[in-house]
């Protein structure tokens, strides 16, 4: 018996592993074959990975009738300086001051200052800050009233006040102690 040459298939590669080639091919027609048969094309791993849809931000921005409102890059980084990171040692008090001191000198035309400091705000956070704001509940903030109580309710809650308070009220000279040393 001879042997016949096929010319009208081309010869296929050795694969050494042909067996878990052969059920990966297999399992990706099935696959095809469920996607295609449920008008869905996507399969397992696409359901997996982390979607960027449904992101909401915790502050919801009130609306502008300016017509051509934008921020420009200088103001955005001018914002960037000084930014609050969330650490014991900030104070949230002097960020605000520094924040509000910045968005006053800012004035654009049909552009409430509310609105200037929501969008502004989460530019002027860092590190920890910027977490904390990022997981308060989408569209919670609506104002500037209720985007500094949250604020201040976390960095400076009132446990913290009645703390220091306590500390200054139990204030006590030693013997052989100055005042100024004290």
């Amino acid at each position: 018996m001879h042997r016949r040459s096929r010319t009208d298939q081309p010869l296929v590669p050795f694969d050494p592993e042909i067996e878990a080639t052969t059920r990966r091919q297999s399992g990706a027609r099935k696959r095809q074959q469920i996607a295609m048969a449920e008008g869905d094309p996507r399969v397992l791993r696409d359901y997996v990975l982390s979607q960027a849809t449904g992101l909401t931000s915790p502050i919801m921005n009130p609306a502008v009738e300016a017509n051509n409102f934008k921020l420009r890059p200088t103001l955005i980084s001018f914002m960037e300086q000084n930014q609050f990171g969330g650490r014991p040692s900030e104070n949230p008090h002097l960020h605000l001051h520094n924040f509000m001191v910045k968005c006053d000198t800012i004035k654009l035309n049909e552009v409430s200052a509310d609105a200037i400091r929501l969008r502004l705000f989460p530019l002027s956070l860092k590190h920890r800050a910027s977490d904390w704001l990022l997981n308060e509940e989408p569209n919670s903030i609506t104002t500037w009233e209720a985007l500094l109580k949250a604020f201040l309710s976390k960095y400076f809650p009132p446990g913290k006040t009645a703390k220091l308070r306590a500390k200054i009220t139990s204030f006590t000279q030693r013997d052989n102690e100055s005042l100024y040393e004290a």
